[in-house]
């Protein structure tokens, strides 16, 4: 799809002085499906509707990249990423730029978040607002987690949606060889959520899925979405050292070319 082309090349010319790079590059697709095909009005920048929280927060250039093409950011924003006094923070901050709802950078808050405001609308009667956070995999080691997730099944909140981002690497190596999760799907079943495996780069299948949420009528829904870290760009697909690299600026050019 040609915006999320378009946003991954903005990612990259991001990231001279930043990291996380390759941990932005896996989630655009799922990005660019939700703010352009699932959220309605809270989540570009409103305050009714849909709401959407960057629990892996070291992604965010993805988030405003994808903000910007939306129209909810000033595009000529990205060029500060990480410059000093740059409204565009290495972390998700609210009030900083539109379409931040909540920060978040330490992982394992944004499902606890999730719950709270995915409750709130319950009560308000707010029927058709949900809630959707979006995690890494490695995030899922965080036992705050599991406490959101055992509280949103008890509680019944159908209107949260938790998206994984299965990329499987984490900051110092593969997810399944630090602490295995390989049968994620039946983890998050067995705290009574509803859970489905798609593939995180195939755009029909993420829209279809996320439109359908909520999967089972009281029940939490999670999207175990299958991804590439890197995805787009050959030399960084699948490679743990661009969890923390900037990208060199005579790399830059070549990247782009790649993504053309």
């Amino acid at each position: 799809m040609e915006i999320s082309r378009k946003v991954r090349r903005d990612v990259i010319r991001m990231q001279r002085l930043g990291t996380g790079v390759a941990s932005a590059m896996s989630v655009v697709d799922i990005l660019v499906c939700l703010y352009f095909e699932v959220l309605s009005p809270s989540a570009k920048g409103e305050t009714t509707g849909d709401h959407f929280l960057l629990s892996k927060g070291h992604a965010v250039s993805a988030l405003y990249a994808t903000l910007a093409a939306r129209g909810i950011l000033d595009p000529s924003l990205l060029a500060r990423f990480l410059e000093d006094g740059s409204p565009l923070t290495g972390h998700p901050s609210r009030g900083s730029v539109p379409g931040i709802e909540v920060s978040t950078g330490s992982l394992g808050h944004g499902l606890p978040i999730g719950v709270g405001l995915a409750w709130e609308a319950k009560l308000a009667g707010r029927t058709s607002s949900r809630v959707f956070v979006l995690h890494g995999d490695g995030e899922l080691q965080e036992g705050s987690v599991w406490e959101g997730a055992a509280l949103a099944s008890r509680l019944g909140l159908d209107n949260l949606v938790a998206v994984v981002d299965v990329n499987g690497l984490q900051g110092y190596g593969r997810v399944d060889e630090l602490t295995p999760l390989a049968r994620f799907a039946e983890k998050w079943r067995s705290f009574g959520w509803e859970a489905i495996e798609i593939d995180g780069h195939d755009h029909a299948r993420i829209v279809e899925t996320l439109q359908a949420c909520p999967l089972v009528s009281g029940k939490p829904s999670v999207v175990l979405a299958r991804t590439v870290k890197g995805k787009g760009v050959k030399d960084m697909e699948d490679r743990l050292g661009w969890h923390y690299f900037s990208v060199p600026v005579d790399r830059i050019g070549p990247f782009l070319e790649e993504l053309s």
